[in-house]
């Protein structure tokens, strides 16, 4: 790669994680791309390059952020028996909360009550995402032979998509046990 190449790459990250912390310090509305370029240390210009608007920033953050989640979600559910591989999960949630609620914040909530309207690029990308957890987790059901295993990863979607609305809401006090003993509940009525 040559220096050029380099150059570009870093400036690149360097605007994926300057975006990054702004909106998930401030939300996406409330930052525009002047000062992300500052921050950044960058020109306006130099953003456009990378991104050639503020919303193809904020699907490329999403798209990194979707890499980093599958990344943990296998480290996660590891070679476990399907059934065990579920229950790990929701064990990895509640212990996340535990050391830092903070890391209940789902970024896709967070950008999906910025943009609302479906046919949205960024609302897309977050539809992707959560599309393909829940596929993900229809798979593990169906590997676990459990009933049902479509309403099934449908439950357990909202179960982790309510925990981490409520742990966003009411903070340190969301009780994470409750998620895991919630998650064994749904499998074992559907076993």
């Amino acid at each position: 790669m040559s220096v050029m190449n380099d150059r570009k790459s870093a400036t690149r990250e360097q605007l994926l994680l300057t975006g990054s912390q702004l909106f998930f310090t401030n939300g996406f509305h409330a930052i525009g791309v002047d000062r992300i370029a500052a921050e950044a240390g960058v020109t306006k210009m130099t953003l456009y390059k990378h991104f050639p608007s503020k919303d193809h920033l904020i699907v490329a953050i999403l798209e990194r952020s979707s890499e980093m989640y599958w990344e943990w979600f296998d480290k996660t559910v590891g070679k476990a028996e399907s059934r065990e591989q579920i229950l790990a999960l929701f064990k990895a949630i509640a212990g996340q909360h535990s050391k830092s609620p903070q890391s209940s914040f789902c970024l896709y909530q967070a950008v999906a009550v910025e943009y609302p309207f479906p046919d949205h690029m960024v609302n897309q990308e977050v539809s992707r995402h959560k599309q393909s957890v829940i596929r993900r987790l229809e798979d593990i059901c169906r590997q676990a032979n459990l009933r049902s295993p479509e309403g099934l990863s449908r439950q357990l979607f909202v179960l982790m998509e309510g925990f981490c609305m409520i742990a966003r809401l009411v903070g340190p006090d969301a009780p994470p046990a409750d998620i895991e003993q919630a998650a064994r509940i749904l499998i074992e009525s559907h076993s």
